[in-house]
């Protein structure tokens, strides 16, 4: 796994230890195919690794977060929530008001438009966040 290469030369650059609840936790968050929060997280653990507890959870995502693993997102509802960044595309988010159901997207087009609006204001493009908020389809009709 890819991943867990990555975090052990991370940790090993770091000077940290390799520990099995960190491994662990990778397992789990890397199982787990949307936007996680810390809670959702530490729950999914401790059901396979009981004694994993929270603070360790924590600790580890932002660890992932420095590491490159994965990133820290807010949206509107205010709670914190991690995806997969290693060897992932960017992408943008279409969000529901009403479930909360996110949707990834990814459109060149738009890439397209924000590198030349970068561009013609005279800025060095870092990193950009669209998120659009509606009422998805299955709300609409329910």
């Amino acid at each position: 796994m890819k991943e867990m290469v990555a975090l052990q030369k991370f940790i090993s650059l770091k000077g940290l230890r390799r520990s099995k609840p960190r491994e662990w936790i990778l397992e789990i968050f890397l199982g787990i195919e949307r936007h996680v929060s810390i809670d959702e997280l530490w729950a999914e653990v401790r059901k396979k690794y009981p004694s994993v507890g929270y603070a360790t959870v924590y600790r580890t995502l932002k660890l992932f977060c420095e590491g490159g693993l994965c990133r820290e997102i807010r949206f509107e509802d205010n709670t914190t929530r991690y995806e997969h960044l290693y060897e992932h595309e960017h992408h943008d988010h279409l969000i529901c008001t009403r479930c909360g159901t996110m949707v990834e997207v990814r459109d060149d087009n738009i890439e397209k438009l924000q590198n030349k609006l970068m561009k013609h204001y005279g800025f060095l493009p870092e990193y950009h966040r669209m998120n659009l908020y509606g009422i998805c389809k299955a709300c609409r009709t329910a």
